[in-house]
């Protein structure tokens, strides 16, 4: 999957981008308020050095979609904290987002903290811009008359004589009258402020028709710092409570499950899954949740999970996993779950138009590829590549692609019998020789297309055991490589000449691909003979050591690297045999003072 096609289906809406390097670290954090325009900048026009550098290092990334750029913010704040990212220059320290704090005293008053403390008051928050928690904190005290100062003072202050105050240091106030107080707070924190912004709006409205605009800009401030202050996020709770959140969402025999982490209150990690339906989606589902936790410890179990409403909730499920499940109809839980919910419709939406992206991709490099060479489009395609280093221990790969695709299970290693070291052509006729010779014998499925690795050369030369030895018409082409010894084109035709295919089109990036898998699998292969052929010269001459008993140590060890780090204790008890067993170590040993 390539990240441009990922970038053409981001949502255009708020949330978090967590960028990754090819290892899967995640090395950025950011927020965005529309994910498909921000994202997609990085890779786009000219950015200074540090961008450059985290660009170049970008492999992948993953979002996670939020309600509002306010959750976004917050959110951010958490991933940073979780990941600790090399490219995040800020909050990386234990700076938090402020609260408004409601105190549990005998005269509780309000003030903007960073920390949160169970059970000393009542948090409303957190709250990204702290300047405007700043104003709404002295809005509240302006409306409500608890005592401001930390420490009762002798007598009244200004404030009592304000109206903003009861004034506990010199009269008895009752706690039914803190309660009625308490109880308005809470209900505007809540979002119950929306009465006293109609209030200050008449007022701005107001002060402006008596021309009175320094006031009106007060006010207007004060109603814009409110509306940020007061806007609602669910990604923070003040519970402190350690819970999954799940939703699911199902289409065309797939099923998506999101589940979100949070822990001690806050929302710090997505876990995501595709599975293919075999039964009902909200069974599939349920079952999913069950065997979710199967692999956890005890210790890291969530206190509750919550879940979307289900037309079979099953109080079973609640026994089984031991765990108090939740189906919230209200509140922040419900917005968790539906958020939940939007990210699993968003990661299914994906998967189907990336694979319908890919389909597309792959039948259109196959037309193009046809069309190139003036054949059918060729469904099945099989490439053979060489491998050797100064003739020694030449092998041959054979990789096939069927309708586009890498199909390894019809992929074919070969030892050369017949060929002389050394001699690519001799090797090239060899393998295309035993390929073909094999097929035909087994009635089994003929390619559209072969492909071999090289030039004019190997070219005739496949085409002098296909065609001439085996009469079969299956067209033949080159795949050429540069001084870099990457791709560079295909050569074809009678006599084999270049064939012009566009650097930027799918054709030449399939070549590119099938290329690079045969001369993977072949160097692949090609390792793996030269370590046994070396362990195998070393046991040559050992007294003891027989076809047998090589063998077995072959298969056992694979190469002389393994069988050099074993202890002599493993190898006494090989079953060799004793002397042999003592054969071997003694030749390892004068093989190491050697070194």
């Amino acid at each position: 999957m390539e990240l441009r096609d990922k970038l053409a289906l981001l949502p255009d809406a708020p949330g978090c981008y967590l960028m990754k390097d090819r290892d899967g670290n995640v090395i950025y954090v950011g927020k965005a308020k529309s994910l498909k325009h921000r994202v997609r900048s990085y890779f786009t026009g000219s950015h200074d050095a540090k961008t450059e550098r985290l660009v170049q290092d970008i492999a992948d990334f993953e979002y996670i979609v939020t309600q509002s750029a306010v959750e976004s913010l917050i959110l951010e704040m958490n991933l940073i904290k979780k990941y600790a990212p090399r490219y995040n220059v800020m909050l990386k320290d234990d700076k938090s987002y402020p609260y408004i704090k409601l105190t549990q005293e005998r005269h509780p008053r309000l003030e903007v903290t960073r920390r949160v403390k169970s059970g000393d008051g009542h948090y409303f928050g957190p709250y990204p811009d702290a300047t405007a928690a700043r104003e709404t904190k002295r809005l509240l005290d302006r409306l409500y008359p608890l005592r401001k100062c930390r420490t009762l003072p002798n007598r009244a202050c200004l404030y009592y004589h304000l109206g903003q105050c009861l004034a506990p240091c010199i009269r008895t106030v009752e706690t039914e009258q803190y309660e009625a107080i308490a109880k308005e707070i809470k209900a505007f924190l809540k979002g119950g402020h929306r009465e006293v912004r109609t209030k200050l709006e008449e007022d701005m409205r107001a002060a402006a028709e008596a021309l009175d605009f320094e006031r009106a800009a007060e006010l207007r401030d004060l109603i814009r710092r409110i509306d940020t202050v007061m806007e609602k996020q669910s990604v923070i709770l003040s519970d402190h409570a350690d819970r999954d959140i799940f939703g699911y969402a199902e289409d065309k025999g797939m099923l998506s499950v999101q589940v979100l982490h949070m822990r001690a209150g806050r929302l710090i990690e997505r876990g995501s899954d595709l599975v293919p339906l075999a039964v009902p989606a909200e069974d599939a589902f349920v079952s999913y949740v069950a065997q979710f936790y199967a692999r956890f410890a005890t210790d890291d179990l969530p206190q509750e999970i919550l879940l979307p409403p289900l037309q079979h909730a099953d109080e079973a499920l609640e026994a089984f996993l031991d765990l108090r499940v939740k189906f919230p109809k209200r509140g922040p839980g419900r917005d968790l779950v539906e958020m939940a919910t939007k990210n699993a419709e968003l990661a299914l939406a994906e998967h189907f138009a990336l694979k319908e992206k890919d389909e597309s991709k792959r039948s259109k490099a196959l037309d193009e590829l046809g069309a190139a060479l003036g054949i059918a489009p060729p469904t099945r395609i099989e490439a053979f590549d060489n491998a050797h280093i100064g003739g020694v221990d030449a092998v041959s790969a054979l990789v096939v692609f069927v309708d586009g695709r890498a199909a390894k299970d019809f992929y074919r290693k070969y030892r050369l019998k017949e060929a002389v070291h050394g001699d690519d052509l001799a090797a090239m006729r060899e393998v295309v020789r035993r390929r073909y010779t094999r097929l035909l014998k087994e009635g089994a499925p003929l390619p559209d297309l072969i492909l071999v690795d090289g030039g004019r050369a190997q070219v005739e030369a496949a085409e002098d055991i296909v065609r001439h030895e085996l009469g079969l018409s299956i067209p033949i082409a080159g795949m050429v490589k540069d001084d870099r010894h990457r791709t560079a084109g295909l050569i074809f035709g009678d006599p084999p000449r270049p064939v012009p295919l566009e650097r930027t089109s799918e054709a030449f990036y399939l070549i590119s691909r099938i290329q690079e898998e045969a001369h993977r699998f072949a160097q692949a292969y090609h390792h793996t003979v030269r370590r046994k052929s070396a362990l195998a010269s070393f046991l040559d001459d050992i007294p003891g050591i027989g076809p047998k008993r090589r063998k077995f140590i072959l298969a056992h060890f694979g190469s002389l690297r393994r069988l050099k780090e074993a202890d002599p204790e493993t190898l006494i008890r090989l079953p060799i045999g004793r002397r042999a067993a003592l054969a071997l170590i003694a030749k390892l040993q004068e093989n190491g003072d050697e070194a």
